[in-house]
């Protein structure tokens, strides 16, 4: 009889390195726009034109040298400078520039915290998929890995995995994923999450899940080592194991709208509804 699941390897591998989040890109054109606001801060009308003035004087300047051709501070400069000059021009007379009441400053403000936000989101969401990474391969190591249970993110985890085998398919892991798919193990006993795995495993996965269910239901009882052949044939063939599975729906389907006078079924399995 096969083993359900395939050889252990008997050597530990290293887990994966970790790897230091890259830092955010600098943007010179918004450090050139911070550097002007912060200069504007308490001008009235007037300073600011000075200052426009001044900026406009250099932007001519630079024009003259060809290695400022691509600066792009310089260029964004000017153009907060206008921006508040006409921002002051529109206001009440001896209103003076102040950022905190600058509806553009704040939009941006707002902006930029929603970005930091996603940002440490997803470097927490990456640092809980390799510690569970870590996790799953020493289970793997250890034999113990058809023992556990899913949790809820594992099907990224599965992928993080496999990224660190270098694009290697892991035939334990997807076996171990299947299997709780089709036993509603772990977070799939929730009917969502079974739901949202169709958009998160690979079709080789799902078939091998939908395989194993209605072969549970045909055979019940049978152990994984009697059915390691659906994942195998999962594999090679994950078209072909998913129309099987269809199949195999239909005709338990059918063999469950029997006629309870005669206990007889349907005269075709087609004439159930799929």
């Amino acid at each position: 009889m096969t083993t359900p699941w395939p050889p252990r390897r008997t050597a530990r591998r290293p887990l994966a390195p970790r790897v230091a989040a890259p830092r955010e890109p600098v943007d010179p054109a918004r450090i050139g726009r911070r550097v002007v606001r912060r200069r504007a801060k308490g001008m009235d009308a007037g300073a600011v034109a000075a200052a426009l003035e001044d900026a406009r004087f250099d932007a001519r300047q630079d024009s003259r040298h060809e290695d400022l051709a691509d600066d792009v501070r310089g260029p964004a400069e000017l153009a907060e400078w206008e921006r508040i000059a006409q921002l002051l021009a529109d206001a009440a007379p001896g209103t003076v520039y102040d950022p905190d009441t600058d509806d553009v400053v704040q939009a941006e403000l707002a902006t930029e915290a929603a970005a930091a936000a996603a940002r440490e989101a997803e470097l927490r969401e990456a640092a809980r998929v390799a510690a569970r990474a870590d996790e799953l391969q020493s289970l793997r190591e250890l034999g113990t890995l058809e023992q556990t249970e899913p949790r809820d993110g594992d099907e990224a985890v599965r992928d993080e995995l496999t990224r660190r085998a270098g694009g290697y398919i892991q035939a334990d892991v997807d076996a171990w994923l299947a299997h709780a798919l089709a036993t509603h193990l772990g977070h799939y006993r929730d009917p969502a999450a079974r739901e949202e795995a169709a958009s998160l495993l690979t079709p080789p996965v799902l078939a091998h899940a939908a395989l194993l269910a209605e072969l549970a239901r045909l055979v019940p009882g049978a152990d994984m080592g009697q059915l390691a052949f659906a994942g195998r044939l999962a594999t090679s063939e994950p078209e072909a194991a998913g129309a099987l599975a269809a199949f195999l729906a239909r005709r338990t389907a059918w063999q469950k709208q029997a006629d309870p006078t005669t206990g007889r079924p349907p005269a075709s399995p087609d004439s159930v509804s799929r």
